[in-house]
């Protein structure tokens, strides 16, 4: 049985995460985007390598950030609930691995924002109701799905030229990655003990 008010505790990090980013807009406000541009993540480019980190905290406007937050809450939030003990290994991997996937193969862009970080949280959830079929996995693919299975969908072909599908689908492919290699194998029924 899951128990909420010992996860609801657990929240408390992804909140402090949350609000550092959008700490860090208004920072960047403040430096007249100076952030952006020395920060972001340009493909193939050294001076471009540090937006692997940090491109999770960089945000074009307050639209953009605003329309990251509240995947980051649920998605985070769902992790954190069900399996509480790989959210930040999960994280680790969804930023690090999708960051270099971008820096590797996107388009030659200054790439920006944690969609990428919402993708690979997607990516887990979803790979680890594949991979453990366990009640509390199916539940948080389930919900993943429900919530944010169109949405994926679309963040990876969209209409507009600005939005960085390729650093989505890193993100994706890194989230699959961290669940494989986090996943805990179900638990197979014993073997029938026949005592004639």
């Amino acid at each position: 049985m899951i128990d909420v008010g010992r996860h609801a505790r657990s929240v408390a990090p992804l909140i402090a995460f949350v609000a550092s980013l959008w700490a860090a807009h208004v920072f960047n406000i403040a430096l007249q985007g100076a952030l952006t541009e020395r920060f972001g993540l340009i493909p193939r480019r050294i001076d471009g390598l540090d937006g692997i980190l940090a491109m999770p905290f960089l945000h074009g406007d307050w639209a953009h950030l605003s329309a990251n937050t509240p995947p980051l809450l649920v998605l985070g939030g769902l992790i954190i609930l069900l399996a509480p003990d790989r959210f930040w290994t999960a994280t680790l991997l969804g930023v690090l691995l999708g960051g270099a996937l971008t820096w590797l193969f996107a388009r030659h862009n200054n790439h920006i924002g944690a969609s990428g970080l919402i993708f690979a949280w997607f990516g887990f959830l979803v790979a680890l109701g594949v991979l453990e079929r366990s009640a509390r996995a199916l539940i948080g693919a389930g919900v993943a799905v429900f919530f944010y299975g169109a949405p994926t969908l679309l963040g990876l072909a969209p209409e507009d030229s600005r939005i960085s599908w390729d650093g989505h689908l890193a993100g994706l492919a890194a989230g699959v990655v961290a669940a494989w290699a986090l996943h805990r194998p179900p638990r197979r029924a014993p073997e029938p003990w026949d005592a004639n």
